[in-house]
């Protein structure tokens, strides 16, 4: 079925031009469909928004009743737990006959409740009221009511009222502040007998501030009413502590015999109750809030459709640049195809099409230079088979000169000369090998015993070097010339011949699947930019051409990931470099191209 509507579409199109089949594609799949789902989206859109707004109504207030029930709590929670502490009950209780006994109570209430307006958000203050005579008060948590002013009341009147009152905590809103909560608590022992009252001061924004500010994006009103029916918080802060028949709400409340209802003039209403006798009310200009909904849609549409005519505006002139691009390079093809390769052609983007006109360039810049590579190719062909025969007989000649050496040495009972020789042979030996690239551990190691007797004939009694290899890595497999590189580095940079104690220690371990190469110096050191350098593969090792930064590439190119070489080094401290690879029990091979 593809391949056929795929033959039907080509065989339409076959005469158009490339710009027209973009322009009638584009609006065949993105334009019209747009315009018909938009349209259609927005329309049932608003339809589903008619039917379900009163389900996002009721959820919304819903879950604003939750979340003013559990803040509520909280602070219920909190006064709750200090005016029944037993030991707060017990010292308000007693009869006090000396200032010891009163100075202790006091540094118990500082101690034990001092931190409690942190606990919450948007507490102002917090006390604790009491009566006993012969307790002090000390205008820090503990107080006695009197005439002083007290958030809009004196003391005397809000202690008498929570006195009278027939419930043990109670909030009401603050007269004429418009912005605070109090909370009180009556202090009760398990006699029923009142001892004094709990006062919390709460920053009403804090606490319900940023619930009731224009809900509904405001095309509605909530209201927050509490056991009296008194007015706790709302979106009209002016009405915060006044009863609810004495607002507008009033005629609403009193038809309301269940949890909602809908008035005459298009307003919703409904009721949640909450914990404690709380209610949390609603109400909702329901005109005005289908009005944002359709204008919500209807902008979508429009937006929609401008940017469509805005795309089409935009792809008829990206296209016309395209075409006449195009339409460039196919001249410039058609001269290079009748032998002409000085020609380019000018870019000015950096576009796909921009791309194919830089590669064109260079590709007509490299044509005729192709010719004399493919023509030279044989003369490198032949230089390359010279070579490779010199190479297999370059080896012979310097064993067959060592072994000369060697003899005329014994001969002449040199024994230093012997001992440099057969050195030397064993480090060529292995160095000059090209059959393979990979080699068992312990024939590295003869490498570079071999090197470093070398060195011990160049300077006598100057270095010291220390082996630590674990015997079962010895018959392991690994990269060829990845020890004697680095310790060639020790003599050569690191100076390791002119520093007293002079140390090299090499170390060879086995840790569960991997082998650990580590060899370390107390040579001069680097100074942070030349191992920043090295590290950064921008410095070469040793002139033998088996440097650091060929280590680390040979280690990638057998091992990958696996492979790592770390350098640590510090001036006048020496140097550390830790080889760490798998362990091989076969050889190695190539994973990827360098």
């Amino acid at each position: 079925m593809r391949h056929w509507i795929e033959r039907h579409i080509i065989r339409l199109t076959r005469t158009m031009k490339l710009r027209g089949k973009i322009v009638v594609f584009y609006g065949l799949v993105v334009f019209i469909p747009t315009v018909i789902l938009g349209v259609g989206t927005g329309y049932l859109a608003l339809q589903n928004v008619r039917d379900n707004y009163m389900l996002t109504i009721n959820e919304a207030v819903r879950q604003t009743a939750q979340s003013v029930e559990f803040r509520k709590q909280s602070y219920d929670l909190l006064v709750t737990r200090t005016g029944s502490d037993g030991e707060l009950i017990s010292r308000l209780a007693r009869t006090y006959g000396n200032m010891s006994d009163q100075l202790d109570s006091v540094n118990y209430v500082d101690r034990s409740f001092t931190l409690m307006s942190q606990y919450l958000p948007g507490i102002i203050n917090f006390r604790i009221y009491h009566a006993n005579p012969t307790f002090v008060e000390d205008g820090g948590l503990l107080w006695k009511p009197a005439d002083r002013a007290l958030a809009g009341v004196d003391e005397t009147s809000w202690y008498r009222s929570v006195m009278n009152s027939p419930f043990v905590l109670q909030w009401s809103a603050v007269q004429g502040a418009g912005a605070q909560l109090i909370v009180s608590r009556k202090i009760m022992n398990a006699g029923g007998d009142v001892l004094g009252a709990i006062y919390m001061l709460l920053n009403y924004d804090s606490v319900f501030g940023e619930l009731m500010d224009r809900p509904f994006n405001g095309s509605g009103s909530l209201y927050l009413l509490d056991e009296h029916d008194r007015i706790i918080a709302a979106s009209d802060r002016s009405i915060l502590g006044e009863p609810v028949t004495a607002t507008a709400l009033s005629k609403l409340w009193a038809s309301v015999d269940s949890t909602e209802s809908i008035t005459d003039d298009d307003k919703y209403f409904t009721v949640r109750f909450i914990n404690g006798g709380w209610k949390v009310a609603a109400l909702i200009q329901m005109r005005q809030l289908e009005k944002q909904s359709a204008m919500t849609v209807y902008s979508i549409v429009a937006i929609t459709v401008f940017f469509l005519f805005l795309s089409t505006f935009l792809v008829l002139i990206v296209l016309k640049n395209v075409v006449h691009r195009i339409r460039k390079l196919g001249d410039r093809m058609s001269d290079i195809s009748k032998g002409d390769f000085d020609v380019s052609v000018r870019s000015w983007s950096r576009d796909e099409v921009g791309d194919l006109e830089m590669m064109f360039n260079r590709m007509a810049g490299r044509l005729g230079n192709l010719v004399d590579m493919l023509s030279g190719a044989r003369l490198k062909e032949k230089e390359s088979s010279f070579q490779a025969l010199q190479a297999q007989i370059n080896p012979h000649f310097i064993y067959n000169s060592l072994s000369l050496l060697h003899w005329r040495a014994l001969d002449q009972g040199d024994q230093i000369q012997v001992e440099t020789i057969e050195a030397l042979t064993t480090f060529y030996r292995f160095a000059l090998n090209n059959k393979s690239n990979v080699a068992l551990i312990k024939d590295e190691l003869e490498h570079v015993r071999a090197y470093l007797d070398i060195q011990r004939l160049r300077y006598p009694g100057r270095v010291r070097v220390d082996w630590e290899v674990d015997e079962e890595v010895l018959d392991l497999y690994s990269i060829k010339l990845i020890l004697q590189p680095i310790v060639e580095n020790a003599y050569i940079h690191g100076q390791i011949f002119t520093r007293p104690d002079a140390c090299i220690a090499i170390c060879i371990k086995l840790f569960d699947n991997e082998v650990r190469f580590q060899v370390r110096d107390n040579g001069i050191g680097m100074d942070p930019s030349t191992l920043t350098l090295i590290r950064n593969g921008e410095k070469a090792g040793t002139g033998n051409g088996f440097g650091l930064a060929n280590i680390s590439e040979r280690l990638h190119l057998y091992f990958g990931n696996a492979g790592k070489l770390k350098i640590d080094s510090a001036l006048d401290a020496g140097t550390v470099v830790t080889i760490e690879m798998p362990v091989c029990t076969d050889k190695p091979h190539i994973q990827q191209e360098g």
